[in-house]
């Protein structure tokens, strides 16, 4: 084997190299595009790399004539002059493909899937499903991407804590509430998500399962220009979107702003059988629950913004945005308890509740050459009112238990939360040498949480509060972090990144934290492989610390978990890319990973409590494959796996127990371009079976398909898109079958969407007018929060 690879060795060192840079007219860096190699005789394939995150390229040839050919969607195809032996191209600039006629605009797509070195890009914007969708049915059509629906929570190849950031900025809030705003926010805004698993130091360290950036769009061509939409669309119940966006952009200013409208009435309902030992209903029984849920929601986005080009070197700005909705809940619930040997109890529960969201955010920002400088304000105010009307009826028909609070006829909840995070951030770049450039930055955020919850029974015509119910959470964090990074070129085709960030974050609620940690990454990349190292850690939101508990049934509430751990992950990453496949094998550790949603025992007495709980640790082993296939000119695919072993030992359980399974997710897409400037999109989804915790979730997935069709005379275009055709997504749950759990429950629940009843029918019409034109400026490299929402 030595002697095969010395022989490799060597038979490349006779060869010649080929060199160069790709850049934008702004002078900034394009990764992920395409160098093709061509024999200069006929044009001929010989080989292809794609430019790393600094638009450089290299390649070793062999003795002959070539020619070069550089690509990237969006920009114009560049052919090089016939050359033989070495060439250093040196800086190439790319020029945008944009051509205009009268008010339309014509832009070559990106492709579906680009890989940067901190993970997987997905376009959706040229996606046909995008338009009429929530952001929240986008991310789940992404590679890796599990939404869990019943308990609304994100995972990313197998692994929960993921943070999700807008534009390159956090989202500091509980799952449960960042879940509820996706799924009310319109995807039509949405350029690209971005699915980083191993982020560099400049990032958070925040979010052990890795960060899911949502870039929204964010129009920068010359004079005025806009998009307006309109769609409707039909599953259980109607559907409704209408937004618009527009920007004025004279070179020195460029205002914007949008605004969405949108209306959705949606369905799921709920199947359970139980095997239970419950002393607050008499021991052993069984029980059968069916829940069907019907929610109306109806939300608001409104964004707005200015930059201002101070001089050639130097731009300010800064943008506000709002999102607000109220949706309403209504849940019947009816159940059976079989209480053994012979006795029968009935639950009646009907749930109406309300649910108001207010999201708003204050951004200012100043870009120079080499510094950039952010500051934002975030609010989140969320009023979730619930009234309960239950019936426990015995075989006979009679009222069960004795007036407690247990068994009141009319329970109501409050629960409101305000959260309010404060960001200060600073970034600086520095090209040490020709070689060697240096990042650095330093990050303040501080956060105050307030919440107030309870549970009330009305008893004798007075509403007494449930004691063990109620709390009040206060919570105060402050997070400090510093970070520098240095790139050096080792050679022609080595590239060496060591990064290392500091956190420190203190936490004051009902226990006091404080944790000072380092988060060291480094990058290398050889050509066409990378291999890389990044430390990352999750903590605990407040609603998982906090003591809090909420109505679930007659016999369970949701918790909090005051003694959690937060999670540390250690990440290895190598990867592959060639002629625009991209492969990676990902090796992660993570120490006491939470799992929420598990069921364990609390402080009152024969009451079930579901809270999160630290996992004792889990192993991941991951593969991921991006295989674009184009059949010709009309005719091209794009399928994504990513799977592989994951192990994870459980210590809250009965008894402790350690599981090894394979798991995977598959994604695939095909695009035709069809006669009379149609086209038609394909998409399928499929995740396997999975473990959150203790609990087992079966494998689900759904097929979508889309029709688009760009009308005559600048009229716009029209999508009608269908999601999940064939009524699929389906979600079982089992309790109970990997390990004893408490009060010895073995659960069987199966969870079904709204489109197992009827598939998602949207019909959407858009229209783009205004100048059009070139686009103004490019941002430079300074700064994490706002290059990623501008074009490269």
């Amino acid at each position: 084997m030595r002697t095969i690879l010395l022989l490799l060795f060597l038979s490349q060192s006779t060869f010649a190299q080929v060199s160069g840079k790709l850049t934008t007219t702004s002078g900034a860096p394009i990764p992920s595009a395409n160098v093709l190699l061509l024999k200069a005789v006929d044009s001929s394939f010989v080989k292809a790399v794609l430019t790393n995150e600094d638009g450089v390229y290299r390649m070793d040839i062999s003795k002959g004539e070539f020619i070069l050919r550089l690509s990237m969607a969006g920009y114009q195809t560049w052919y090089s002059p016939v050359f033989e032996n070495s060439r250093d191209f040196d800086i190439q600039v790319m020029k945008e493909n944009v051509r205009q006629l009268g008010e339309v605009v014509i832009q070559a797509e990106k492709p579906l899937f680009q890989q940067q070195p901190g993970g997987l890009v997905v376009n959706v914007e040229s996606s046909i499903l995008t338009k009429g969708s929530t952001a929240l049915q986008v991310l789940e059509r992404m590679p890796g991407v599990l939404i869990d629906y019943r308990n609304y929570s994100i995972a990313l190849n197998g692994k929960n804590g993921v943070m999700v950031m807008f534009n390159g900025k956090l989202m500091r809030m509980p799952m449960e509430q960042l879940v509820t705003l996706l799924s009310t926010m319109s995807a039509d805004n949405i350029e690209k998500i971005e699915l980083l698993t191993t982020p560099p130091s400049k990032y958070d360290a925040e979010g052990s399962g890795g960060l899911i950036n949502i870039v929204l769009k964010k129009d920068k061509r010359f004079g005025t220009n806009g998009t307006v939409s309109l769609a409707a669309g039909y599953g259980w119940r109607e559907k409704g979107t209408a937004g618009i966006n527009l920007a004025h952009n004279t070179g020195k200013y460029n205002v914007y702003g949008s605004y969405t409208f949108s209306h959705n009435r949606t369905y799921s309902d709920m199947y359970i059988t139980s095997a239970q030992n419950m002393p607050v209903l008499g021991g052993i029984l069984d029980v059968i629950v069916r829940d069907t849920a019907k929610r109306i929601t109806g939300t608001h986005d409104v964004m707005a913004g200015l930059d201002v080009r101070l001089n050639a070197n130097t731009t300010m700005g800064g943008s506000i945005t709002y999102n607000g909705s109220n949706s309403s809940l209504h849940t019947v619930t009816h159940a059976s308890y079989n209480v053994l040997p012979d006795s029968l109890l009935f639950f009646n529960g009907i749930l109406d509740t309300k649910n108001k969201w207010k999201n708003g955010a204050a951004s200012i920002y100043l870009e120079k050459k080499n510094i950039h400088f952010d500051m934002d304000y975030l609010y989140f105010n969320n009023d979730n009112p619930s009234l309960v009307q239950s019936s426990f009826l015995n075989k006979h028909g009679e009222a069960a238990g004795n007036n407690d609070s247990l068994f009141s006829p009319l329970q109501k909840g409050t629960a409101q939360t305000i959260i309010q995070v404060g960001v200060l951030k600073a970034d600086y770049t520095k090209q040490l040498t020709p070689k060697l450039k240096m990042e650095a930055g330093i990050k303040g955020v501080y956060t105050n949480v307030s919440s107030l919850s309870g549970i009330e029974s009305l008893i004798n015509h007075v509403w007494v509060g449930r004691t063990e119910t109620i709390n009040e959470v206060v919570m105060k964090e402050a997070i400090g972090a510093l970070y520098t990074s240095f790139n050096a070129a080792i050679s022609t085709t080595a590239n060496l990144t060591i990064g290392a960030r500091y956190e420190y974050a203190y936490n004051k609620s009902q226990v006091t934290r404080r944790q000072g940690a380092f988060f060291p990454s480094v990058f290398f990349s050889w050509s066409e492989w990378q291999i890389s190292y990044t430390k990352r850690i999750s903590r605990p939101s407040y609603n998982d610390l906090a003591s809090y508990v909420t109505y679930s049934d007659p016999t369970a509430v949701y918790a909090g978990n005051p003694f959690l751990k937060p999670t540390i992950t250690h990440n290895i990453k190598l990867g592959y890319s060639y002629q625009g496949y991209s492969f990676s094998l990902l090796f992660s550790k993570d120490n006491y990973p939470i799992a929420r949603y598990q069921l364990t025992k609390g402080s009152v007495e024969n009451l079930l409590y579901v809270s999160p709980q630290n996992v004792a640790y889990q192993y991941n082993i991951n593969l991921q494959a991006n295989l674009p296939v184009k059949i010709n000119n009309w005719w091209s695919m794009n399928y994504s796996f990513t799977g592989g072993l994951r192990q994870f030992k459980l210590m809250h359980t009965m008894q402790p127990v350690e599981k090894t399974y394979f798991g995977y997710s598959l994604n695939g897409s095909q695009a035709f371009k069809l006669p009379s400037n149609f086209s038609l999109e394909l998409s399928a989804w499929y995740n396997s079976l999975s473990y959150n915790g203790s609990v087992k979730v079966g494998g689900f997935g759904a097929v979508n398909a889309g029709l688009k069709k760009e009308l005559k005379n600048n009229a716009g275009t029209l999508q009608l898109s269908v999601s999940d055709l064939f009524r699929n997504i389906s979600i079982i749950s089992s309790y109970g079958t990997l390990t004893e759990e408490v009060f010895s429950i073995r659960s069987h629940v199966d969870f079904n969407t709204e489109s197992t009843r009827l598939p998602i029918i949207r019909l959407t019409w858009s229209r783009a007018f205004g100048a059009g034109g070139a686009k103004g400026r490019q941002s430079g490299q300074a700064g994490d929060e706002k290059e990623r929402v501008r074009k490269e």
